[in-house]
């Protein structure tokens, strides 16, 4: 049998299996037969409503909140209050940790003033041997300390995810309440959906049968946040 037969007997086999599972979902549902006209267009009208389900309150200063959530989650923090601060606090806490100045960066940050914090940043996707990741966030989710990433050509995502250092600059102004608020937010901003979107709630993390916790084994070992208090502007 030809490769091309085997391939289009096994996709074949794939569909009538699908079809016969959901046949007999329907069936327990007691909707015989398939799906008509109406029935999926009362799925498309329920999916593209986005209903939003239930959200507990959330209370208080959202910053204040994501900042507790964010640093319970072993992310750290710096808060600077202006834009063109931001070279300084990433060099100050590379410098810190004993990491070199050297970066992949997305493009938009790249733009910044690196240079006068002796910090040598190379916009676009990370490389395999690149330390450190300098990229910036859609939103910050105050419910859980969490970065929200969306990834296209100027934000590409191997810049949060391959190196074992992840800095991430952050506007105040986009922290949300919870995830439901993230979502809209993304809806609004970005119509259809981005390519990838990662949600980054502190290192990369992972833990044996014994409950011990590894750091690092997965993605970034650290998390650092730049917290920007700033308006936005165009860089």
């Amino acid at each position: 049998m030809s490769r091309r037969r085997a391939s289009t007997c096994r996709h074949s086999a794939d569909v009538n299996a699908r079809d016969r599972i959901l046949a007999r979902i329907r069936a327990a549902q007691r909707r015989p037969g398939a799906a008509d006209a109406v029935e999926e267009e009362t799925v498309r009208a329920y999916l593209s409503g986005h209903a939003p389900g239930p959200r507990p309150p959330t209370a208080g200063d959202p910053v204040a909140l994501f900042r507790a959530r964010a640093l319970a989650l072993a992310s750290t923090l710096a808060e600077i209050d202006r834009l063109a601060d931001v070279p300084r606090a990433v060099a100050d806490y590379l410098s810190g940790n004993g990491l070199p100045l050297v970066a992949a960066c997305w493009p938009q940050w790249a733009l910044l003033d690196w240079s006068h914090a002796g910090v040598r940043v190379t916009g676009g996707a990370a490389r395999a041997d690149d330390l450190v990741g300098i990229t910036g966030a859609f939103c910050g989710i105050a419910e859980t300390g969490t970065l929200m990433l969306v990834s296209g050509s100027d934000t590409p995502a191997t810049v949060s995810l391959l190196p074992e250092t992840h800095v991430a600059i952050l506007h105040a102004e986009r922290i949300v309440a919870d995830m439901e608020e993230a979502w809209e937010h993304l809806r609004r901003e970005h119509g259809a959906m981005p390519r990838a979107i990662n949600f980054v709630s502190g290192p990369s993390r992972t833990a044996d049968i014994e409950q011990t916790v590894t750091l690092g084994a997965h993605g970034p070992y650290r998390v650092h946040i730049v917290l920007v208090h700033e308006a936005m502007r165009s860089l």
